[in-house]
């Protein structure tokens, strides 16, 4: 959710009981404003909350003119001072992908995790056991990450593709229709396409190259991923990630309003497709 528009937004995602206490609304609407311009961001979101079992964690991403250039994400434990993460590497992904359960809220805690690595003794090879200590740093760079890639979402028109490359926000973007805003192919991933290579030429044909130019939340696999529900009178539409419980992304019809939150444990539902 966009850090200008901070109060409003809060109030939208407020049905799912994601809420923050009046002292720290006031800490980040004025910390993120700071953040933008410390760091020169042309847009600061507010990611969200990682709950942990001492502290929590709160989130911010601060993006560049192209908007879909890679993020800088910042962690707080205050909403006060931020401290920014490093980028997430396929080699941080498999460290921290064997660390299970709660999160603690110490960036210094470490896990400890026991792994067998061979061992050559001239012709004689070993298993031997060896502690492995893991950063709780590194994992929340790659939970953030992997949380991005799966479940960030932005609507339909929102975003736009210029001849030259670079993606910009639409200015002239007025909110979804209605009917639109009940379906799941009227929202897209918030991230570099990954599926949209695959499609044949005949299925590019019918897409329009300046705004579907990112991954439709329709084929997202397991199908039944999301659920999508209309709240308020019509007036609000809210779709939740069954896959990352605590993401939810909220968009009022015929307006600018949109955007998304985690709060959650950062823990990824493994059974989903046994329960679909």
């Amino acid at each position: 959710m966009d850090a200008e528009s901070l109060l409003l937004s809060l109030e939208l995602a407020s049905g799912s009981g994601q809420g923050l206490s009046p002292d720290r609304r006031a800490s980040l609407l004025t910390s993120l404003m700071l953040v933008k311009r410390d760091y020169r961001f042309d847009r600061v979101l507010f990611w969200g909350r990682i709950l942990g079992l001492v502290a929590d964690y709160y989130i911010a991403q601060g993006l560049s003119e192209d908007q879909l250039a890679p993020r800088k994400t910042l962690y707080s434990l205050n909403c006060m001072e931020w401290s920014l993460l490093p980028p997430a590497t396929e080699e941080m992904e498999t460290q921290t992908s064997v660390v299970k359960g709660r999160f603690m809220g110490d960036p210094s805690h470490e896990y400890e995790h026991t792994e067998l690595q061979k061992v050559n003794e001239g012709e004689k090879v070993f298993e031997e056991e060896v502690v492995v200590q893991i950063k709780e740093e590194k994992r929340l760079v790659s939970v953030i990450d992997q949380i991005d890639k799966a479940v960030a979402v932005i609507p339909r028109g929102a975003l736009f593709k210029t001849p030259f490359g670079p993606i910009n926000v639409n200015r002239t973007f007025e909110g979804l229709s209605l009917s639109e805003a009940k379906k799941l192919s009227s929202y897209f991933h918030f991230r570099e396409p990954v599926e949209l290579k695959n499609k044949t030429l005949l299925e590019k044909a019918e897409l329009d190259p300046s705004l579907d130019f990112m991954d439709s939340l329709e084929h997202d696999i397991p199908k039944g991923s999301w659920s999508v529900q209309m709240e308020r009178g019509n007036a609000l539409v809210v779709l939740r990630s069954l896959l990352w419980p605590g993401l939810t992304f909220y968009h009022a019809p015929r307006t600018k309003n949109y955007g998304y939150i985690y709060v959650g444990t950062g823990e990824k539902n493994l059974d989903l497709p046994f329960m679909l």
